[in-house]
């Protein structure tokens, strides 16, 4: 049975992971929804013509919005299909388009309902990054029986419900002497 913060992290993997193509595929095509297509064309020249910093840099609407729509594609797919540490660094690449995004919207002044959901989709990502690279809780795995008791509980410790110390609670704490 796997755990609820392996539950937790695969459905917001693949949740966030599916959003990604979807919104990284209107951003490079019309085929999903003209409408949506043709509003990102206009938002990515807007967000050029307020940034001059991306024209001297060579970089037109058509060159950002296919980047980061790109981008937004390939990392959405790390995220939903490949297991691993590849998925934390399309998590963190994404949390910074995150970013970037919402650093435009602020740019050209749009209004909070403009940009909502790139804060909403942030938050999300952020979750997912520190639950997937949060260790693993040591104190719900199951408890091994003390030593010299092999057969379980006895009448002496059956009341006991104190946990065995970790091997990092027993080391000893503070300086060191090296010699």
């Amino acid at each position: 049975m796997a755990s609820p913060r392996t539950v937790t992290v695969v459905a917001l993997s693949v949740a966030l992971g599916l959003f990604f193509v979807f919104m990284g595929t209107i951003k490079l095509t019309p085929r999903l929804s003209k409408d949506a297509y043709n509003e990102m064309k206009r938002a990515y020249k807007s967000y050029v013509r307020a940034l001059p910093l991306l024209k001297k840099m060579g970089i037109n609407s058509i060159l950002l919005r296919k980047s980061i729509g790109a981008l937004e594609v390939a990392c959405g797919i790390v995220m939903t299909l490949v297991p691993g540490r590849p998925k934390d660094v399309a998590n963190f690449f994404l949390l910074l388009l995150v970013l970037a995004v919402l650093f435009f919207h602020q740019l050209v002044g749009d209004p909070l309902k403009r940009y909502a959901h790139a804060l909403v989709f942030g938050i999300l990502l952020t979750c997912r990054l520190l639950i997937a690279r949060k260790p693993e809780d040591r104190s719900s795995e199951k408890k091994s029986s003390p030593p010299g008791n092999a057969g379980g509980a006895t009448a002496s410790n059956a009341g006991n419900t104190e946990e065995q110390p970790t091997l990092y609670e027993k080391a000893p704490q503070g300086k060191m002497k090296l010699s």
